[in-house]
């Protein structure tokens, strides 16, 4: 973390989508202040601010912004769907601009305004190779070699896809818990469960590995649109229900656009004695 232990502390944001919340800080004149200490302790709800995910916004590498993201257990993130279109939103309202192009550990995701407010993203093309998700060991990634027959799909970071009769009756945190550490994924994994309601409506439920359960999850909802495709049981633009509101998502040939509402909630400030404390 830089010197960040300053008498004014240090701003923040904090953006939601659909439920998924944020975290962000916006370092482009500043450097790096994020650090895995800090990652933890600004994601304990009672005693920092409490996150899905912390984004950090960075100078463009040949691009307009840079993005970087973290657990709230402290580890990277690869990818960060509904927080790439929040910090979106905040970069193009600052600049007036329609559109942006934003490096991430993907490489570079274009975002734009759509209709009614809400904000598009191209997470890119998904990884269907074993190991490009990763998986540990070769295996057939549309019916993985696990009990409940699901499927593996990379956006950036691992998702595996269960498809189930009745999503509500699932046990998430106990399921999701044990696959986000199988030894299948050595990365560890998101875990996605799906009920598929029509060829174009799913429902959704998410584990997010070094986080929990979440009200949403962007790139977990990309995987879902391509498993669920890849199975036969949907067409490539589906509308997807999450715990706190619904997305968007078409697969195309540049890959997968995911759409959905923002929301700016605060901005606040770290204050020096919390900073300060951070070991």
């Amino acid at each position: 973390m830089t010197d960040a232990k300053t008498p004014d502390g240090l701003p923040f944001m904090k953006m939601h989508g659909l439920g998924n919340d944020f975290v962000i800080f916006d370092s482009r004149t500043t450097g790096s202040v994020v650090s895995p200490p800090l990652a933890r302790a600004l994601g304990d709800r009672h005693r920092g601010v409490g996150f899905d995910q912390l984004a950090e916004i960075l100078p463009g590498e040949n691009s307009d912004i840079s993005l970087e993201f973290w657990n709230a257990d402290g580890s990277r993130a690869g990818a960060c769907g509904n927080a790439t279109r929040c910090v979106a939103q905040h970069v193009m309202t600052g600049t007036g601009q329609d559109s942006l192009t934003i490096r991430t550990a993907r490489g570079i995701l274009h975002a734009r305004r759509a209709e009614a407010g809400m904000i598009s993203v191209n997470m890119g093309p998904p990884q269907l190779d074993w190991r490009d998700i990763p998986l540990a060991r070769a295996a057939d990634t549309d019916h993985l070699p696990l009990p409940g027959d699901p499927a593996a799909v990379g956006m950036g970071n691992p998702h595996c896809v269960f498809f189930v009769e009745d999503v509500a009756a699932v046990d998430v945190a106990a399921r999701g818990a044990v696959v986000e550490h199988d030894p299948l994924f050595p990365e560890a994994t998101n875990v996605e469960f799906v009920q598929v309601r029509a060829r174009d409506d799913l429902r959704m439920r998410v584990w997010e590995r070094g986080t929990g359960i979440t009200l949403a999850c962007g790139s977990g909802a990309c995987a879902v649109a391509v498993a669920a495709h890849r199975r036969g049981l949907t067409d490539r633009r589906v509308n997807i229900q999450v715990d706190g509101g619904w997305l968007a998502l078409d697969w195309r040939d540049d890959g997968v656009w995911m759409t959905g509402p923002t929301m700016h909630v605060f901005d606040g400030r770290l204050s020096a004695q919390f900073l300060g404390s951070i070991e």
